[in-house]
């Protein structure tokens, strides 16, 4: 019996998905984020630039995004807020320059040998959305010889876009899930409505305004599959419309 509903099921969430994906997760969102670090890389000169991301317990910075250096090390570690330079960044929501890390006791010299590059110098300013920090961005062994105020104030600028980015995509990751929710009150499905009730569950319940907006999908979805695919359609249209403002 359970084969037989997963048989059904499976085929069922894999369209959804299919459909819903955009909405899940824009595919710019890394892509534009690996940019801003590429572009602040090569303004800067420097050897390196990185992303980190406060983690959704706000216990850790979680570095996103890398580029030079040693990027592929680096992508997916962790470190304490309130530790390190990015972890001080992150805590005390100031911007901070240190020509040389070796004389800072903030510096995670552990940290930084883990990763296989030990930077020299380090220019980092928090990501801050209306609401709170999100991240920290960081610029490593930038050119000696810049101006480090206006260094300073050309790096807030790329943490206002990447910030901008983030926000944008999990606003867009929000307005997902409550697709999810709209289809399991339009399935006709019980196996495949229970399937999406799961998924809702495991995530953040929407704001009012994406439940209003949850409840139209509904009202549409029951109406049938044409008008189901043809909101589908308008999402998608949105989401391309948006992006392309964002960028």
């Amino acid at each position: 019996m359970a084969d037989e509903v997963g048989t059904r099921v499976l085929p069922e969430l894999a369209r959804i998905a299919s459909e819903l994906g955009p909405a899940l997760a824009p595919a710019a969102h890394k892509e534009l984020l690996t940019s801003i670090t590429v572009a602040a890389r090569r303004l800067f000169h420097a050897e390196a630039c990185s992303i980190a991301l406060v983690s959704d317990d706000e216990t850790e910075l979680v570095f996103h995004v890398a580029t030079g250096g040693a990027e592929e090390d680096i992508v997916g570690m962790r470190v304490p807020i309130g530790e390190g330079i990015a972890g001080w960044v992150a805590l005390a929501g100031q911007p901070l320059a240190i020509e040389d890390v070796s004389q800072d006791p903030r510096f995670a010299a552990d940290f930084a040998a883990s990763t296989g590059y030990v930077p020299r110098s380090i220019l980092a300013t928090p990501m801050e959305t209306e609401r709170q920090i999100i991240g920290v961005i960081e610029v490593l062994d930038r050119d000696p010889e810049a101006d480090g105020s206006a260094d300073m104030e050309l790096l807030a600028l790329f943490a206002n876009q990447a910030a901008l980015a983030i926000e944008n995509s999990r606003a867009f990751g929000e307005l997902g899930k409550t697709l999810f929710q709209a289809a399991a009150l339009a399935s006709d499905d019980h196996g495949v409505r229970a399937a999406l009730d799961q998924v809702a569950a495991s995530t953040n319940g929407p704001t009012q305004e994406l439940a209003e907006l949850s409840a139209v999908f509904a009202e549409l979805g029951r109406l049938g599959p044409a008008e189901r695919t043809a909101a589908t359609r308008l999402v998608r249209q949105f989401l391309d419309y948006v992006r392309g403002e964002s960028t």
